[in-house]
């Protein structure tokens, strides 16, 4: 076994055994919350969101087309000669888009002459309740609040998956007459924005036509709460992987978590060849060293969720983990850790690790990189 396998065997190891003694001490606490804490909770999910896109893009798929909204510091319908670089950030499970668009906005201003050239993108995933309190156009894509996540087709105006909103977005960029020195895309998310690129970079369609374009394209998971696994197995105290027990947690292979019971945009493809390709893509996870808390910023403490670990750090670290044992050979993938940053998006996209990731810069030296 490699020296460096090894070693991020061991790390995790000491990682997940912490987080698991960790669990169990605070395991009484969920069930002593007050209902009231997942009512407001659930009160904070379903509210409109603040703020609209002031863009929109065009989807048009054979299921039906719409309209989804998009904030960007250049307007989407004129040429961009001088942008060589698209960086994406999707936004968390509150579809607060304004927030990452400008999280976006100040990474490249502070990665000064490595941000050069980069055009922020931040797409808007809405709910019904946002296009009604609005009053949007009946045209405007919308999702339910867990559906977009995973790629599910959208409540209205027609079924289009988000991932089909993905590849819209990705596959307008290939213009090259809006976009002559463009050289890459890259697709950032963080906490449930990163679910849905970890998810898209399983799935998505649309990097074949940007590679065929002369367009890299990279993919940066942030502190996501779920993976995508491939198989039955999740990740034990021990640091092994061991087959889910179902009869105890009967949805912990469903989707948006496994491979069963697939949205169509997903079950259409070659489901032979897909894991294969995911972990030929450039992905890297991008993780908070200091995201350990097992109950907060609406982490997923589902069983199916909780089944991949306790809490976001150690879920990260297991998956990757998982990669490399189904993949020991070709994985065109990475973890780089970030010290001292919790469940923070700006102060993950703003930290030395994020900017240097997201910008293709080489890593300072205080951010542990696996492998």
């Amino acid at each position: 076994m490699p020296a460096s396998r090894s070693a991020n065997i061991v790390k995790f190891i000491a990682t997940f055994n912490a987080a698991f003694t960790l669990t169990l001490f605070l395991g009484g606490m969920l069930a002593t919350q007050p209902y009231d804490a997942f009512a407001k909770e659930a009160s904070v999910l379903d509210a409109p969101v603040k703020k609209v896109a002031d863009q929109r893009l065009a989807v048009k798929t054979p299921q039906g087309s719409g309209v989804l909204p998009v904030y960007a510091d250049h307007s989407l319908s004129t040429a961009a000669p001088e942008v060589k670089r698209i960086l994406i950030v999707v936004h968390g499970t509150l579809r607060n888009a304004d927030v990452y668009f400008a999280d976006g906005l100040r990474a490249v201003e502070e990665a000064g002459a490595a941000g050069a050239g980069s055009l922020v993108v931040a797409p808007q995933f809405l709910t019904p309740a946002d296009v009604q309190a609005f009053k949007l156009a009946p045209d405007t894509l919308a999702w339910s609040q867990e559906g977009w996540k995973g790629g599910e087709p959208a409540l209205s105006p027609a079924p289009v998956s988000s991932f089909s909103a993905m590849d819209a977005l990705l596959e307008h960029f290939t213009d090259r007459t809006l976009y002559p020195a463009l050289a890459e895309v890259v697709v950032s998310g963080h906490s449930a924005g990163a679910q849905i690129v970890q998810r898209y970079a399983v799935a998505g369609r649309a990097e074949a036509v940007l590679v065929k374009a002369g367009i890299k394209v990279r993919y940066v998971v942030a502190n996501p709460s779920t993976y995508l696994y491939f198989d039955n197995h999740r990740p034990d105290a021990d640091g092994h992987f061991q087959a889910a027990v179902t009869a105890s947690c009967p949805h912990v292979n469903r989707w948006k978590y496994g491979m069963e019971q697939l949205p169509a945009y997903v079950s259409e493809q070659d489901l032979g060849s897909i894991e294969a390709r995911y972990a030929a893509r450039k992905v890297t996870y991008l993780l908070g060293m200091a995201d350990t808390n097992p109950y907060t910023h609406f982490i997923d403490r589902s069983c199916p969720a909780m089944a991949q670990g306790p809490y976001r750090l150690a879920r990260g670290l297991a998956y990757f983990n998982y990669m490399q044992g189904r993949h020991t050979a070709g994985l065109n993938q990475s973890v780089v850790e970030v010290p001292g940053i919790g469940h923070d998006g700006r102060g993950m996209y703003g930290s030395a690790c994020g900017q240097a990731v997201l910008f293709g810069q080489q890593l300072p030296a205080a951010c542990p990189q696996l492998p």
